[in-house]
């Protein structure tokens, strides 16, 4: 019967085959026409593609390397497993393995302050997430571009006390310049896109972006941000007033003894040379804040120096006795300012130009205000600048600055730091990119190796946090890779990062990291010494690693010197070293950092450590 029937159709099983095989053959044909129709007409432009269905975590390392990222900072963990997966099959992205997540936002920041691009670092929740608050602080304090992911537990679990659960964007909330928690995958592209935006434009910062385990795994149909990135009620970058140009540019033609305080908003805006042209036509002393170093050059005859706590003494007397003062990128901190009431007593009118209108009048009083990007202001400014009534003045400023010059007690039987600092100088020029940690170290690098480039210090300013100093060091190396990196540490914060040491090593990151070694804490000891009667408090260091064998077990070289013939000898071999190596300088504890202006005082009363006393 089934037979028949076929008959009756006038076919049969092999010829039906035959027919239903050929129309599949035409079909597939059909349809490889019509994909390579859809493909031409896409790439013609006439209809989008089809998007590509990826995770969340893909998505996000497309979105970094859209944003040009050279390297991602970071420290694996459970919740950020899917983003670490997905780098397996992106051979395009560049991910450091730290020791420590401290490290890794430290790195970060070291290669945003040295590039003057955005830093990215990555960790995963709780535990991990927290260990970067430190760091984060550090570049919100100092206006530091960064864009922080963190992962976290899966977004049913949050609120629930969840294993390594930590609420991280509450937690920076106070310290970041934007956050972002993502619920959806497909706003990945759009949120790295404003990530970026909002770290590097108008007052730079910090931004988090908190991204759930189950988020980073959903998958969506990709299509890359496109449009211009846009932050409701965001205006990062306000227009210049021409009015309060017009009466800065009076204030200054009026002036006798005016003074420009120059800040890191110098540097972060890459104003150097607008700086420099109008210190030139208005014919004004420049003085740079610690974070500012570098961004008026040192050996410019209008740089007074440094001013402020351990400010130097032609510095801080030309605020005291200045009729104007003019910050520029500077934020008057009390650590520039000291004892408010009794700061700049003889100045008739304060300027100051910044991005950010909540940092005026917020210290210091301010009758002449310049808000917007420190380049744009000095630009327009420069248009129309004249000359002050200032060469007495300067006259009188350089009598200070030759009287009263930096000096130390050298010594031919100790190693004296400073003489460490005047060696890594002389034998780099000035040239090199170095970074600190925090303490006695720090100021001595300030005051004795002379920075005449910008982005050359790599320093924590604002929050003075001690474990800055190496890690930040090797972002900068990574972000500079044809420059010489030089890493001044004490031994006290190098021991909160030595374990740094490693990732250096194993890529051979060629940092020269040193170690001024004096066996205590030099800072607190120097303020228990003078503020405290003597009365010395856990600042002993003694027991400390030996650093040149902590050095070689991490498979790095080390030297250590302890007179100056070993210490040119030992610096000698570690800069013709291509490779990483440490070089401890043995020095003595009982040595203070002078001049010093002790809290509570202001800036004319400068303990100068014997001489010449400015104590009246």
């Amino acid at each position: 019967m089934e037979q028949a029937e076929q008959a009756g159709n006038g076919t049969t099983e092999q010829e039906s085959q035959a027919e239903r095989t050929e129309q599949s053959g035409q079909s597939e044909q059909a349809g490889e026409t019509n994909e390579k129709e859809r493909r031409s007409a896409a790439a013609s432009g006439e209809y989008p593609p089809e998007p590509e269905t990826i995770t969340g975590s893909e998505a996000l390392l497309r979105g970094l390397l859209a944003e040009g990222v050279e390297c991602v900072f970071g420290y694996p963990g459970g919740s950020a497993l899917n983003i670490y997966d997905a780098m397996t099959d992106n051979p395009d992205f560049k991910h450091l393995l730290a020791r420590h997540e401290q490290g890794a936002v430290h790195a970060a920041d070291g290669y945003a302050r040295s590039t003057g691009k955005v830093g990215v670092c990555l960790a995963t929740s709780g535990p991990g997430a927290a260990n970067l608050v430190t760091g984060i602080a550090t570049a919100y304090m100092d206006s530091v571009p960064l864009v922080v992911i963190t992962a976290n537990v899966p977004t049913g679990l949050i609120g629930t006390d969840a294993f390594q659960e930590a609420d991280i964007v509450g937690i920076t909330m106070p310290i970041t310049k934007h956050s972002y928690f993502v619920r959806d995958a497909g706003d990945l592209p759009r949120i790295v896109r404003e990530a970026f935006y909002v770290a590097n434009s108008g007052r730079k910062g910090p931004v988090l972006i908190d991204i759930p385990k189950d988020v980073s795994n959903q998958r969506f149909a990709y299509r890359p941000a496109e449009d211009e990135p846009r932050v409701r009620g965001y205006e990062p970058a306000p227009a210049v007033d021409p009015g309060e140009v017009k009466r800065l540019l009076g204030a200054i033609a009026a002036a006798e003894r005016p003074v420009i305080i120059a800040g890191g908003g110098v540097v972060y805006a890459n104003a150097s040379a607008e700086l420099l042209a109008f210190a030139e036509q208005t014919r004004v002393p420049v003085v740079t804040t610690l974070l500012g170093l570098g961004g008026f050059a040192s050996s410019h005859e209008l740089w007074l120096g440094m001013p402020g706590h351990h400010g130097e003494y032609a510095a801080n007397m030309a605020i005291q006795r200045a009729d104007l003062l003019v910050a520029i990128g500077a934020r008057f901190d009390d650590r520039v300012t000291m004892k408010l009431d009794g700061f700049a007593p003889l100045a008739k009118t304060i300027a100051h130009i910044d991005i950010d209108p909540a940092e005026v009048g917020k210290n210091v009083r301010t009758d002449i205000v310049c808000i917007g990007d420190v380049k744009d202001v000095l630009r327009f400014a420069n248009e129309a600048a004249k000359p002050a009534r200032s060469e007495a003045w300067l006259a009188e400023l350089r009598a200070n600055k030759a009287a009263y010059p930096l000096r130390y007690r050298d010594s031919e039987t100790e190693l004296k730091p400073q003489f460490v600092i005047e060696l890594i100088h002389e034998t780099t020029g000035g040239d090199a990119i170095v970074t600190t940690d925090v303490g006695q170290h720090q100021m001595w690098t300030a005051h004795y190796y002379k920075f005449n480039r910008p982005r050359s210090l790599i320093t924590s300013g604002g929050m003075g946090t001690m474990g800055f100093g190496f890690p930040s060091a090797i972002g900068a190396q990574l972000g500079n890779p044809g420059r010489l990196v030089v890493s001044i540490n004490g031994d006290g914060g190098m021991q909160m990062c030595a374990q740094e040491m490693a990732v250096c090593a194993i890529h051979n990151i060629p940092v020269k990291i040193v170690v001024i070694n004096n066996q205590v804490l030099g800072m607190v000891k120097q303020q228990q010494e003078i503020m405290y009667e003597r009365r010395y408090s856990q600042i002993d260091l003694a027991g400390s690693p030996d650093f040149v064998k902590l050095a070689e077990a991490y498979g790095i070289k080390g030297l250590r010197a302890s007179t100056k013939a070993e210490a040119r000898q030992a610096w000698r071999e570690a800069l013709d070293t291509p490779a990483p190596v440490l070089v401890e300088f043995m020095v003595p504890m009982d040595e203070n950092v002078y001049p010093m202006v002790v809290a509570g005082t202001t800036l004319d009363r400068m303990i100068l450590g014997g001489f010449g006393e400015q104590e009246a």
